[in-house]
């Protein structure tokens, strides 16, 4: 308890605001309710619904756009401002700045915006009849009816996880797909090219048209406005009836604009207590950030800032946030997720964990390339920094420990790295990071230029 019983006056009649009333928002008021809060909470987004099924369910007509709500834990009794979103924040007032013109004032502010699809860059091309992005419930819906009629093509711009998800769907369904990607081959940026040309295998086995090395330069539509075409840079042109971008996305910070906080376009920064920084590197006391729009230092990766666009770090990160928002320094804890992410595409089920894109080497530990079912494990200075099973999901829990305990790469157990005889660690081969790729879902935006060996047991609730 707090000596000036400051704490306890925030539990009994404070007034906490959350910026964004998606997963980690919803998670986050939640958590504040099973902690004992018990003044006002205000939410303020749009109606929250589950990301993942969109991409995969939902575009193969198995499930419907409106049955992707987030399942309640438990009610929340808050104030819900729905469909107004925040416009600015005033430091120094403690007030959140509405659309309507409103304002609402708190005592501890939860920020939880999230991210938006990247949308196409010409805008007049964007608008053309058939052109989509896939990021909320109205894009899958809107998606998915136009699947249902049959196009003769879809061209999937961007073969991150999102793109090949798409693409995947598309064939399940019968429907020709072309899929563009700028780099060497698919999910390169998240995974690396060794990675890539396994996904660029699948892709093809599976009857995509995979067009690597070019970039879409224009889409062209009909006199009806409806889209009819997209121009290659390597002078080709395909012609299709339904174009989906899927260039990644940007985080929802604009509103942030002149309000003092630490936030631009690779985030809000905050400590590893989910703690805002100002723009002087300060930390806040009063305003929280959790899920895709945080990065935070993580001292497993040698404290780079990460911004992670994983469902379960926005889980643990909200409850992270929460927990601090309510308690006296010296209980707070830090958030120390291990990255994990997942996809399934063209029948094969993808995991991760740890940050692959650190890693710059690989070894295939377990499993085979060729069969597509197989372990990769991933270096960096001569430690383990991440792994990724194609339907081998087993060896996940065995590699997340090493990472945790930062054991030494290649790793060296005999009983359990079934890796054939004579293979040895080969470059993982990550394009440039300067040059934009599709769909890494970790973000290294910072480090620390020292790295920082520790040994750590992630705690158990």
């Amino acid at each position: 308890m707090s000596v000036d019983g400051s704490l306890d006056r925030l539990k009994r009649e404070g007034r906490i605001v959350v910026v964004g009333a998606s997963l980690a928002g919803l998670r986050a008021a939640e958590t504040l309710r099973e902690k004992g809060f018990a003044g006002s909470l205000t939410m303020i987004g749009d109606e929250p619904y589950d990301r993942p099924p969109l991409s995969k369910q939902v575009l193969l007509g198995r499930a419907t756009a409106d049955r992707t709500g987030l399942p309640r834990h438990r009610a929340i009794d808050a104030q819900w401002r729905l469909g107004v979103p925040a416009t600015g924040l005033d430091l120094a007032a403690r007030r959140v700045r509405l659309a309507d013109g409103d304002e609402v004032e708190y005592d501890r502010l939860l920020i939880a915006t999230g991210v938006r699809a990247r949308p196409w860059p010409q805008e007049d091309e964007a608008e053309l009849d058939g052109v989509f992005v896939l990021r909320t419930r109205d894009d899958a819906e809107a998606l998915e009816r136009s699947l249902a009629q049959g196009p003769r093509r879809v061209l999937v711009i961007g073969a991150g996880f999102t793109g090949s998800e798409i693409a995947s769907a598309c064939r399940e369904r019968g429907i020709a797909v072309t899929v563009a990607e700028r780099a060497d081959a698919p999910l390169v940026g998240a995974l690396g090219g060794v990675v890539g040309q396994v996904a660029a295998e699948l892709h093809r086995k599976h009857g995509v048209d995979l067009r690597c090395g070019v970039m879409v330069t224009g889409l062209e539509g009909d006199s009806a406005g409806r889209v009819r075409a997209a121009h290659f840079s390597d002078g080709n042109t395909v012609e299709a009836d339904v174009v989906v971008v899927s260039l990644g996305a940007q985080r929802n910070t604009e509103w942030l604009a002149g309000s003092g906080l630490g936030a631009g376009p690779r985030g809000i920064a905050c400590d590893a207590g989910c703690r805002a920084f100002d723009i002087r590197g300060i930390v806040t006391d009063d305003i929280y950030v959790a899920g895709d729009v945080a990065r935070s230092p993580h001292p497993l990766f040698g404290y780079q800032f990460l911004s992670l666009e994983h469902w379960g770090n926005a889980v643990a990160q909200a409850e992270t946030a929460a927990h601090n928002m309510l308690s006296d320094s010296a209980d707070r804890r830090p958030h120390i997720w291990v990255p994990a992410f997942w996809s399934s595409q063209f029948g094969v089920n993808i995991k991760s964990v740890g940050v692959p894109s650190m890693g710059t080497e690989i070894l295939i530990a377990q499993g085979s390339r060729s069969e597509h079912r197989f372990t990769g494990v991933y270096g960096y200075q001569d430690r383990v920094i991440g792994a990724v099973t194609f339907d081998q999901t087993k060896w996940l829990q065995f590699y997340q420990q090493l990472i945790e305990t930062t054991a030494p790469f290649p790793p060296a157990s005999p009983t359990v790295d079934r890796r054939p005889e004579g293979q040895q660690p080969m470059p993982a081969d990550f394009p440039d990071p300067s040059v934009p790729t599709h769909g890494p879902t970790v973000t290294l935006s910072g480090y620390a230029p020292d790295d920082r060996r520790l040994s750590f047991t992630p705690a158990r609730h």
